[in-house]
């Protein structure tokens, strides 16, 4: 444990950033499933609506540096992809 006023607080800090980063994965992973259940079952209706709030979490995801940008753009071309094989 350290010592000093300055590294407690960041260890704090450090801490609770880290579970606001994973809750917000979680949810990204979430919406990603969500999406990838609706065209599984081949709905076109839910998988539009799916897919629109995917690729928000995901721009949302690169804007908090929790993806990197291209990561997100591979899998927003993917989703993009899946949704017109869906049509």
């Amino acid at each position: 444990m350290p010592n000093i006023k300055s590294a407690k607080k960041r260890v704090l800090v450090s801490k609770a950033k880290a579970m606001q980063n994973k809750a917000t994965k979680s949810a990204l992973k979430t919406d990603l499933k969500k999406f990838d259940a609706a065209v599984a079952d081949g709905n076109r209706s839910e998988a539009d609506a799916a897919y629109k709030t995917a690729v928000k979490a995901v721009d949302k995801a690169v804007a908090k540096g929790l993806l990197h940008r291209n990561n997100a753009a591979n899998k927003k071309s993917k989703m993009t992809l899946k949704l017109n094989k869906l049509a």
